[in-house]
């Protein structure tokens, strides 16, 4: 009897695996989907709805019984294009100024240096950025004010006669971004960097190359898609944000995450303001599409010569 019922029981185990084994093979990937549904995609199809809407009065925040593009006619106008403009043009710079900074100290860090002080160098790039993003930004602001530390000792040493008016312009944002978003540049560029077998390096010295041709033509290339990672890892949340541009920027420095917010929460118009965030949204897909488009050409055109290079050389060409 007993013997019969350890049968029975491994076959219960048995089907009961068969039937585990035939869930699809999406099943470990609900949860993500669920996440992203409820957390991403409702909420910005929500912001779209709004944003053919319109403010059905003064109290009012918003209404879709006359559905029209309207809103992103007037959220288009001279008033605020040039805020989306200047948006872009923060990103992009900064993006740019993250990836001249990050690059380099990400190969210094994953090459160059020991092994036993890594840790310690990387933990160093990520402590500032465990603290609150609003406390960095404030820090900032206490040094490039007018009554700073860096404005009066640069005034005490001669330097200048005048105090620093760097503070709320669109240089003083340029800093801040740079300054809050590093990190996010840095860290998948160095993984990239420090997975990278050290002997292809070694056998592209062996083979004549110079440095620069092995860091070019070997590494770079392999640690392509931790810099594709560093640079969206940048911009996409630079476009958006709007603390560093109010805390920092002033007039000057104005994004639009600053315009989106204060429609929302000043103007109470969220049909207006729903229409930015997708302009918004818009604006960093195209930019995005762009320079994605304009990696993989590049590419094509150095794999293309390093091709070419190939073929000359097995021909005889010297």
């Amino acid at each position: 009897m007993t013997t019969q019922t350890a049968a029975a029981a491994d076959r219960a185990v048995e089907a009961q695996d068969i039937r585990v084994r035939r869930l699809p093979s999406f099943t470990l990937a609900i949860p993500a989907w669920a996440w992203l549904l409820g957390f991403f995609l409702a909420p910005v199809s929500l912001v779209l709805w709004y944003s053919f809407g319109r403010k059905p009065g003064l109290f009012g925040t918003h209404t879709n019984d006359e559905l029209s593009f309207d809103r992103y006619r007037e959220a288009l106008e001279p008033a605020y294009l040039p805020t989306f403009i200047n948006t872009l043009r923060i990103g992009v710079v900064g993006t740019v100024i993250c990836l001249a900074i990050g690059l380099p100290f990400a190969y210094w860090l994953a090459v160059k240096v020991p092994p036993r002080w890594r840790g310690l160098l990387l933990g160093l790039v990520l402590v500032p950025y465990w603290t609150n993003f609003l406390v960095r930004t404030l820090g900032w602001e206490i040094i490039l004010s007018p009554q700073g530390w860096v404005s009066t000792t640069l005034m005490d040493l001669g330097l200048r006669d005048s105090p620093l008016s760097v503070l709320y312009t669109r240089g003083a944002v340029q800093l801040g971004v740079v300054y809050n978003y590093l990190p996010l540049m840095i860290l998948p560029i160095y993984v990239a960097f420090e997975r990278i077998d050290p002997a292809l390096r070694e056998a592209s010295r062996d083979l004549g190359a110079s440095r620069w041709h092995t860091f070019t033509r070997i590494s770079l290339p392999l640690a392509g898609p931790g810099v594709a990672a560093g640079l969206l890892l940048v911009f996409i949340p630079l476009m958006g944000d709007y603390v560093t541009a109010t805390v920092l920027g002033g007039a000057k420095g104005n994004m639009a995450g600053q315009l989106v917010a204060s429609e929302f929460q000043t103007a109470q118009n969220w049909a207006l303001g729903s229409a930015m965030a997708v302009l918004l949204i818009i604006f960093i897909g195209v930019t995005v599409a762009f320079f994605a488009i304009l990696w993989k050409s590049l590419s094509a055109v150095s794999r293309a010569r390093r091709g070419v290079i190939v073929i000359d050389t097995r021909g005889g060409t010297p």
